[in-house]
């Protein structure tokens, strides 16, 4: 599988961005797509997942109400709709696929990585 990021960018607080995720090659219904994020000086985090399905969703909680994830079958694609953006939402986010039958927000367990793409808000 591989996996190509796009959609960061600058935006001030309060603003939106829409990130995405092309996907190609073999996928199947039950993997995980997920982004994480990764700031300067810290550990990257779980941010969002759904299943390539479309049919179940999960969100950290410091994003939840804020961010949707969702998946467009036509295009093969994943987007993070980014609303209400904070400055802590600063960071590069990855997107991943995680192949096995769970859906979990550890990294370790994405075994597909795409290149990350920078979000940075200003206050």
């Amino acid at each position: 599988v591989q996996l190509q990021a796009s959609g960061g960018g600058l935006v001030q607080a309060g603003g939106s961005l829409r990130l995405s995720c092309a996907a190609s090659g073999r996928t199947f219904s039950y993997y995980t797509l997920g982004w994480f994020r990764q700031a300067p000086g810290k550990e990257r985090e779980f941010v969002a997942a759904i299943k390539w399905s479309g049919a179940n969703t999960r969100y950290a909680d410091s994003v939840k109400g804020r961010f949707t994830i969702s998946r467009d079958h036509a295009k093969n694609t994943v987007s993070l709709q980014m609303n209400s953006l904070k400055p802590e939402d600063t960071a590069v986010y990855y997107c991943a696929v995680d192949s096995s039958l769970t859906m979990g927000t550890a990294h370790w367990a994405y075994n597909y990585w795409g290149q990350g793409t920078l979000v940075t808000v200003s206050s």
